[in-house]
């Protein structure tokens, strides 16, 4: 069977190769990589392919050749490299990988730092904001940026964000004579303008803007920034959490997010999922990033628009929470229901019979599985002569599981 070997070049040049890595490119008769890489190997006898950014050119000639192959990367290739795409477009019965160490494991060595608690993030494909959503989920995180989210940008959107409580190590050039490892903060690294070639490790120390909260569900009313009476209360907040029944890995959309209670009770529940808070006033989503400030929400995202348009670009749920419609209910139950998979959950949280009415009648027709609570709620006045209980008006909290 014809075998195409993927072997990881570490950041010490030759010296960094195994004596197989060196007897498995001796013996090549086609050897590909990039230019760095490529120029290890100045008396390679056999053809040189210089790997561009045409991944599927390459797979392409790889497919149609039966020579024996070296493809040359940088160190894992199957750690944010070249393995990927290589293991999508060819058989894994005509790969063997040779992974060498990377340069996320390079410069933790250097600064002297554990990394097995570390969250890996590459800027590349991700994008600016992706990538800051990942970092301010975590304590630790090596990213590896491009040219255009640089770690200036990087260190922008978070000071933007209020989540700049990280200290920071900039690695630059590893393994080469220009080789500089800076160690500053979030603020540090607007000043510096960075190599191309550059690791950037930041380990949080602080929560920025805001005391450590320690997460509980029921959170009271009174600790959140919002609109008077534009919250949802906190046993109903409760109730709609258990009504979701969110798993540490899904993605939720806050439809009409008010306060973003609902979403930063939510985000200690999704460890590792991802939350977005839609709001389209103003005043509103002002209280929002003072909560998600405040509770150092790690998971949450602010989508500024009107609910169903704004819905388009967000990735597609596992549950949806409704709790305010903008008159627009059909329209995003709509959007939801185009996006939602088998299984998928949404709770709406209903003051008015009108509402009420409207969210069953959708469902019945799209063939959902409904129940409705109707939670009832007194509390007793405080500072008063007389223990004497206050209702609030009911609500329907409406459950439709999709078929």
């Amino acid at each position: 069977m014809k075998r195409i070997y993927v072997i990881g070049a570490g950041v010490e040049g030759q010296e960094g190769f195994s004596r197989r890595a060196m007897e498995l490119v001796e013996q090549a008769e086609l050897l590909c990589g990039g230019e760095r890489q490529l120029a290890l190997f100045p008396e390679f006898s056999g053809e040189k392919v210089a790997i561009g950014s045409d991944l599927t050119g390459l797979s392409e000639r790889l497919k149609g050749s039966s020579r024996r192959t070296v493809v040359l990367a940088s160190g894992d290739p199957l750690f944010f490299g070249i393995g990927r795409h290589l293991l999508r477009n060819l058989s894994a019965d005509e790969l063997e990988f040779v992974p060498n160490v990377s340069s996320v494991q390079y410069a933790f060595a250097k600064i002297k730092e554990p990394w097995d608690d570390a969250v890996f993030i590459s800027a590349h494909g991700r994008g600016l904001q992706g990538a800051v959503d990942r970092i301010v989920a975590n304590d630790k995180a090596a990213v590896l940026t491009d040219q255009l989210n640089t770690p200036a940008a990087i260190a922008a959107e978070l000071i933007e964000r209020g989540r700049d409580g990280y200290a920071a190590w900039l690695c630059e050039n590893l393994g080469t004579a220009e080789e500089q490892i800076t160690a500053t903060d979030v603020k540090g690294l607007l000043q510096i303008k960075a190599a191309p070639l550059n690791v950037l490790i930041l380990i949080k120390e602080y929560e920025a803007g805001g005391e450590e909260y320690v997460p509980t569900l029921g959170i009271p009313d009174e600790e959140f920034a919002t609109v008077k009476k534009l919250i949802t209360k906190e046993e109903v907040r409760v109730v709609t959490l258990a009504k979701l029944k969110l798993r540490h890995d899904m993605t939720l959309w806050d439809v009409g997010a008010g306060s973003g209670s609902v979403s930063i009770e939510a985000d200690h529940l999704l460890p590792n999922g991802r939350i977005f808070a839609v709001e389209r006033n103003p005043q509103c989503r002002e209280f929002i990033k003072a909560n998600l400030r405040k509770f150092s929400a790690r998971h949450v995202t602010l989508v500024e628009g009107d609910a169903p348009a704004c819905l388009e670009a967000l990735p597609d749920p596992d549950r949806v929470f409704v709790g305010g419609s903008g008159g627009n209910l059909y329209a995003i139950l709509d959007a939801v229901d185009g996006r939602l998979p088998a299984g998928g959950r949404v709770v709406i949280n209903a003051v008015t019979l009108d509402t009420l009415t409207a969210a069953n009648e959708y469902f019945d027709n799209a063939g959902y599985q409904v129940e409705v609570t109707t939670i009832n709620i007194a509390r007793t006045r405080p500072l008063t002569d007389y223990k004497m209980f206050e209702a609030y008006n009911p609500v329907y909290i409406i459950t439709a599981v999709k078929d």
